[in-house]
């Protein structure tokens, strides 16, 4: 499946409506999301990415999330992701930051969300691989291969 992405300039402005595959491709801004799931006790849900992903398969990540598809908000996005990777209805809380990340992969505005939630999780479309509750501070210290788009925008709101 080809689902359609809107292309955004840097003031997050959509300037055309492509195809997932060309905005790979072509390393296309687009939108994002980022939803940190913290368990009540304070730990974060942190999970490895599946081999089959088109970005950095196999990493791990600190955020449940992804693209944002032509025509969706961010929040809806937000919940989507929550619901499709975890098995969770519940509407992710806006963090107050994000913004833009490049580098040589990808090129995207991301928004940041939070959500409490103590589990049992349901990993069902395939995306994760194995999950675990991390404490925030040792994230830079246990040795995994974090995604740097979570690592830039979303791991600073997280430190707070």
């Amino acid at each position: 499946m080809n689902e359609l992405v809107d292309i955004v300039d840097a003031h997050d402005r959509v300037v055309r409506t492509v195809g997932r595959q060309q905005m790979r491709a072509e390393r296309l801004r687009h939108r994002a999301v980022f939803v940190a799931v913290m368990h009540p006790d304070g730990r974060l849900l942190v999970h490895q990415r599946s081999e089959l992903k088109d970005l950095w398969p196999g990493r791990w990540d600190l955020a449940v999330g992804g693209v944002v598809s032509s025509g969706e908000t961010y929040d809806d996005a937000a919940r989507r992701e929550v619901a499709e990777e975890i098995g969770i209805e519940s509407a992710p809380q806006p963090l107050n930051g994000g913004g833009s990340f490049d580098d040589a992969d990808v090129a995207l505005i991301g928004r940041c969300y939070l959500l409490v939630h103590p589990g049992p999780f349901t990993f069902a479309d395939g995306e994760v691989v194995r999950a675990e509750w991390v404490h925030v501070q040792s994230l830079m210290h246990d040795g995994r291969d974090y995604l740097p788009d979570s690592l830039a925008l979303l791991l600073p709101l997280l430190l707070l």
